[in-house]
């Protein structure tokens, strides 16, 4: 084959790898993702081998569009939570200082996470563990799921 012919292509093939990386690099913010840590996780005994636990934690979207919070799940050591209301946290925090000061705001379902946007927001729970067990734990997982259906985890 002639020489013009491999560099045509060669030059045909480096365009085309920058108009790619182009348009990558355009649509990154039109993926929906959340990212996060956990700040602090507090627990109380909830009676009869079960206990209550609270996590703060921080997320931030770095994306150009909303997330639109669905559904919370926590996962502890293969053991799935029951997540509870914003009326039933703030009463646990009203009643008294057993788990020590409200922090955040609870991450409630249609909660908007804005675009660019970092939150500190907490979530609790009750789990069939005694607080022993719950603070020997070896993996705690928070799952957010977006309206979509997009899926955060936040692992600890």
């Amino acid at each position: 084959m002639k020489k013009s012919f491999w560099i045509f292509l060669a030059i045909g093939v480096a365009v085309l790898g920058v108009l790619l990386s182009g348009v990558l690099v355009g649509t990154k913010g039109n993926h929906l993702e959340l990212s996060g840590s956990v700040l602090k996780v507090r627990a109380m005994p909830a009676g009869s081998g079960a206990s209550f636990v609270v996590i703060d934690f921080r997320v931030t979207n770095p994306s150009d569009i909303p997330f639109v919070v669905k559904q919370v799940s926590l996962d502890v050591d293969g053991s799935q939570a029951l997540i509870g209301a914003k009326n039933d946290l703030d009463a646990i925090f009203a009643s008294g200082p057993i788990l020590g000061p409200k922090y955040n705001d609870v991450l409630s379902l249609r909660d908007k996470i804005g675009p660019h946007q970092t939150l500190d927001r907490m979530v609790g729970a009750r789990i069939e563990l005694n607080e022993q067990a719950f603070e020997a734990r070896k993996k705690l997982t928070l799952r957010i799921e977006e309206a979509d259906g997009v899926v955060a985890e936040i692992a600890q």
